[in-house]
Parts: C-alpha cells; sequence; structure tokens
C-alpha cells in the first residue's frame, strides 16, 4: 500500500529555473506549495551555460522581475559580468547580458526558496502524477509515497527519460552527474499526454591557468554595472570578472569534420531534435561551410573557482577529440579540459496540448512550465514558471486565468508560440519572433507588467508606488524634452542621457528615466503606429471561441483547417489565425459560426480573457 503525506494547495515538480518561479509565485500568492526535486543541492541549477540575459531573453527576465518573479533579483547579486549588447541599435533590441558565480546564483535561489512562507521544499523523485475523473489529484514518488494536491506544476527540465552523449558513449542522466527521471514519462502517456523527443547540450570547461591571455580578446565588464531588477540598489566598487574572445580555426574544423563519424549527433544514437538558433560546433561547421572562423567567448565560472566556459563550442564529441578541438583554438593550445561538453536527449509534452494558462488541456489542475513544454533557456523556463504558478493558483481560488497578449509582453509571445504553433525543436525567444518590439523594450517592462503583478498580488504597494513616481518623472521629463531639440537625432539612444539632464536642470536625474524619455521621442511615431495595429488587431482577433465550439457542424471548412481547430482548440480568433495550415478562409467562416451563435443566444462575444481590470 502506498504510505500517504500531508495534502498540500500545490505540488510543483522540478527546481530548475521553472519550478523555483512557479513554486514561489504559487507560495506568495498564499498556497501551501510543496516543491519536489530530485536534488536539493542542485536547486537552480546552471548546467548549459553562466549567462543570464541577451537578446530577447533579457526582455523575459525584466518582465519576470515587472511581475514580481526572483530571477532578476538573483542575477542582480550573484552576476560577475554584465554587458548591455546591442547599444548600436535601436532600444527595442538593446539588451542586458549577465554571467553569474553559479554557485552563489543556485545557493541565493535556494536561501530564497528555503525563507519563504508557505512554502516547503523535499528531495524526492517524482515517478507518477495521479488523475481521477478528469482531474489531477497529486503526485507519487519513488518509494511509492503519494502526495495528495489540488493541483501540480511539472517543471522536469531535461531529466523525462533523460540520455546523455558523449561522442560513442551513452548514460541515462538528466544533466551530468545526475540520475534521470524515470516513469514519469510513462505516467504522462496514461493519462492522455502525447510525448516526444529533444535534444540539447552543453560545453567543454576548461582551468583558468592553462590559457594563453596573450592570445585572446578581453572582454570587460561594463565599468558601471546595470541590473536586471527595477528596484536593485547599484554597490559601488562591486567585483566583476573579466571574459575574453577568441576564434576556431581551420584546424578546428579539419578536427571536427574528420570525427563527425564518431559525434553522437551524426552517427545516428540521437534521435531528439536540437536547438536551431544554439547549435552545437559540428552544425555550425557543416552548415557554414564557407566561414573561417566562429566566435568563442571565454567566461569564468565564478570568484571561487578556475572553471572556465568555452561558448560557442557546443558538441557531442568523443573527450579525446574535444581536447584537439580545444587546443588548435589561439589561447587555448595547451588548456586543461576539466570537464567535456556532452548532449543530452529528454521526453518532452508538445505544447499545443496546453491551454495559453499553461494548464494541460486533459487534465484539469494540471499545470507544464519550462523545457518539458519544448524551450531552450532558463529565462524562457523561468517565465512560465511564474505564469503557471500565478494561474494554478488563481485556478483554485476560480479567479479569471492571466493570458498576456503578444502586444503586452514578450512572455505573451513565448506562450503563445508554443501553445498555438507548437514546436518540434528546442524554442528560443527572439526579438524576430515579436511584432511589435518597439511597443516591448526591456526597460518598459515595469510600465507594461507592475499593474498587473501588483493586482495579481505578487507585487507590493510601496514598489507599485515606486512605479506611479517613475511615470509622473517620465511625463514631466518628457515636456522639458520637447521644449529643446528633438532627441530623435541621437543615436544611439543612451547617448542622450547627458543632454536631456543638462537641459531638465537637473544633474540628479534617474538615467533610466532619461533614456525612456529619448526612447519615446525618437520611435513615437513608430510606437503610435504598432499601437493601432495592435488595437485593430485586438479588436479583430480578440474574439473568444467557446471551448465547446463544434467546428464539424460549420459548413465549408476545409478538411485541415477543421482538424486542426478540432485538435488545437484556439481560445480566440487571433491564436486561431495563427494555426500552421489553418487557411484564412476558414477563420472567416469561424468567425461568422460565432456571429450567428451569438445572434441565436443573445450573447455578446467575449474579448480574450485577460485580467487587466
Amino acid at each position: 500500500m502506498p504510505s500517504k503525506a500531508p495534502r498540500w494547495d500545490i505540488v510543483v515538480v522540478g527546481a530548475g529555473h521553472a519550478g523555483c518561479e512557479a513554486a514561489l509565485a504559487a507560495a506568495r500568492l498564499g498556497a501551501e506549495t510543496l516543491l519536489l526535486t530530485m536534488n536539493l543541492d542542485a536547486i537552480a541549477c546552471m548546467p548549459c551555460n553562466c549567462s543570464i540575459g541577451g537578446p530577447a531573453k533579457a526582455h523575459l527576465v525584466r518582465e519576470i522581475d515587472a511581475l514580481g518573479g526572483e530571477m532578476a533579483r538573483n542575477i542582480d547579486k550573484s552576476f560577475t559580468h554584465i554587458r548591455m549588447l546591442n547599444v548600436s541599435k535601436g532600444a527595442a533590441v538593446q539588451a542586458l547580458r549577465a554571467q553569474a558565480d553559479k554557485k552563489a546564483y543556485q545557493l541565493g535561489m535556494k536561501r530564497v526558496l528555503e525563507e519563504q512562507d508557505r512554502l516547503h521544499l523535499r528531495q524526492a523523485p517524482v515517478t507518477g502524477v495521479r488523475v481521477d475523473d478528469g482531474r489531477v489529484r497529486g503526485v507519487t514518488t519513488e518509494g511509492n509515497v503519494q502526495f495528495d494536491a489540488d493541483a501540480v506544476i511539472l517543471c522536469a527540465g531535461t531529466f523525462l527519460n533523460g540520455l546523455i552523449h558523449i561522442g560513442e558513449h551513452s548514460f541515462a542522466g538528466g544533466r551530468a552527474g545526475e540520475f534521470p527521471a524515470v516513469g514519469l514519462s510513462e505516467s504522462l502517456g496514461q493519462i492522455g499526454l502525447e510525448l516526444g523527443r529533444l535534444k540539447t547540450g552543453t560545453v567543454p570547461r576548461v582551468h583558468l591557468d592553462s590559457i594563453d591571455f596573450d592570445a585572446v580578446t578581453p572582454q570587460p565588464s561594463e565599468e558601471v554595472p546595470f541590473y536586471f531588477a527595477f528596484d536593485s540598489v547599484p554597490e559601488p566598487n562591486r567585483p566583476v570578472l573579466m571574459c575574453w574572445r577568441t576564434d576556431t580555426t581551420g584546424a578546428t574544423h579539419k578536427i571536427i569534420r574528420d570525427n563527425l563519424d564518431k559525434s553522437a549527433l551524426y552517427s545516428g544514437r540521437i534521435e531528439g531534435i536540437g536547438p536551431r538558433y544554439c547549435p552545437s560546433i559540428e552544425v555550425k561547421i557543416l552548415e557554414f561551410p564557407d566561414k573561417p572562423s566562429h566566435p568563442v567567448f571565454l567566461e569564468q565560472e565564478g570568484f571561487d573557482t578556475k572553471e572556465v566556459y568555452v561558448q560557442g563550442t557546443s558538441n557531442s564529441l568523443p573527450e579525446d577529440v574535444q581536447l584537439r578541438m580545444l587546443r588548435s583554438i589561439p589561447g587555448l593550445q595547451h588548456t586543461e579540459m576539466m570537464r567535456p561538453g556532452y548532449a543530452v536527449e529528454y521526453d518532452f509534452l508538445p505544447p499545443t496540448q496546453l491551454r495559453s494558462s499553461l494548464e494541460t488541456r486533459c487534465v484539469n489542475g494540471l499545470f507544464c512550465a519550462g523545457q518539458i513544454n519544448g524551450t531552450s533557456g532558463y529565462e524562457e523556463a523561468a517565465a512560465q514558471g511564474l505564469i503557471a504558478g500565478m494561474n494554478a493558483v488563481r485556478a483554485l481560488n476560480h479567479e479569471p486565468l492571466i493570458v498576456l497578449e503578444r502586444s503586452e509582453a514578450y512572455v505573451g509571445v513565448l506562450i503563445d508560440d508554443l501553445v498555438t504553433k507548437g514546436t518540434d525543436e528546442p524554442y528560443r525567444m527572439l526579438t524576430s519572433r515579436c511584432e511589435f518590439r518597439l511597443m516591448l523594450p526591456q526597460a518598459s517592462a515595469d510600465q507594461r507588467l507592475t499593474p498587473l503583478g501588483f493586482r495579481a498580488g505578487l507585487i507590493r504597494a510601496p514598489r507599485a508606488a515606486g512605479l506611479a513616481r517613475k511615470l509622473a518623472a517620465v511625463a514631466g521629463a518628457s515636456t522639458v524634452a520637447c521644449d529643446g531639440d528633438d532627441a530623435r537625432d541621437v543615436d544611439p539612444i543612451w547617448q542622450s542621457v547627458h543632454t536631456l539632464r543638462m537641459r531638465s536642470q537637473d544633474v540628479s536625474a534617474d538615467p533610466s528615466i532619461m533614456a525612456e524619455v529619448a526612447m519615446r521621442s525618437r520611435y513615437a511615431g513608430y510606437i503610435a503606429r504598432e499601437r493601432m495595429h495592435a488595437e485593430r488587431l485586438r479588436r479583430i482577433g480578440g474574439v473568444k471561441i467557446p471551448r465547446a465550439l463544434d467546428y464539424q457542424r460549420i459548413r465549408g471548412l476545409s478538411t485541415e483547417g477543421r482538424t486542426k481547430l478540432s485538435e488545437r482548440r484556439p481560445e480566440s480568433l487571433d491564436q486561431a489565425c495563427r494555426i500552421p495550415g489553418v487557411p484564412v478562409a476558414d477563420i472567416a467562416l469561424v468567425q461568422v459560426a460565432l456571429r450567428r451563435q451569438r445572434h441565436e443566444t443573445g450573447q455578446r462575444i467575449q474579448s480574450t480573457p485577460i485580467d487587466k481590470d
């Protein structure tokens, strides 16, 4: 007989970046929450790289912070190196990227979890999800212990039937040195969920003292560090670490080509599809044969370690080949490899099986977040975890669920892409995926989302009041700025900060406020046009589609459209428009059917269920 443990409001499975945000959000909103993980020492682990942020990903981190999440605060406390990327480009694509002290990041997040009221941590591998009458009832762990819960959030990362590949050697593991999750995939299949297979990987690590620094180019951190969290307080004279750039050579490429038959990726041992936008070095060499070199960055993994991450060399080659490859790169001729790179395969749930709230369609109360949904990256995982945690609590409280629109947040783009279009490769957030990116720069995340975080209960009153003061300051500075020269002539935007501060006669003005004023001035016309387009789409496509709509009874639908609409069950006309393979004519027929239904029932068509009031 299984042994019974106490009942919980919410159980979160997995303590990676998605699980941490989900558990914190649930507990902070008042739910008695249990966080189950296979290894308490690996909470918030950073196995793939030691950085957070970058193009589009920084936008997600800022939005997580604006809604009341933890990732931004934690990286601000633990970064070793930070830079603003794309400063020569427009504000929409400028992005912070920070390298973390990996152990400090892990321990910092673990401490936050341990100190959070209503949140309880336990080390126990989950082997199954219990479902009864279409509703989740809890989970079962190794040893047949049952944890009852009203809602479950799965954040299993790369652990579902994880398989690690290093050259011709393969072994079970969710990541190097840790066991895979066995049994959970089978349990999910039994309750009606479809599973697929994906692949990701990581790079070798080398010893700091074995690098020839005369042969590499220093990449210093910003002199005055930036921060991800909107309320982080700058620390004067904060210590940072150097990173360096080098490049692969023709010799590097030859070593890789000569040993492709030994690569797990090209020898047929890997079934899962890898990330297109973060390819392994083998893929880069084969797909870009005319490129004489590829950039490689050497990033220190912490203040108290000499391990260095060799960014740009993810691979699944044998260890001896990896070492030869590394030693063909300038600066690494005599390097000592401390850990080899590897590829990992794992099961995932194709995300079209989810609603926009991240709740599964087939089981009420079962939510999924992170790499289990087919994404790659810490930031994508954390954003999903935050939304899943908030919505799990709101569902239990019978409150409207939070569904962000594509014109409101990168988080909205991320989740909409997943649940509407799905993915057959690890999904990575890109600025090019966001059609309203001029409206969504990283600097405006607090203005866009903090009011929602406040109403939802994750943002406290003092921070909301601080935002109100900031908005008033921006409005006042905008008035002053408009009295002088046109700030649109300044490029890049943030170089106009000094000019605007002088014009306002306030040398203590917040540079972020001045940069916001400059951005608004320069892009005012473009932003206004984007807002009009977004509003037009919202009026046309923001119509809710009842879940029970019978597409089989709508005359004239194409066979493919009827099939895909029935399978995906879009929640709005706008979402239906983005389902691949559904013709525009079919969308028009669905719109007619909804109007007819409205006329027959005398009901008004409802707009998308976003809690904004």
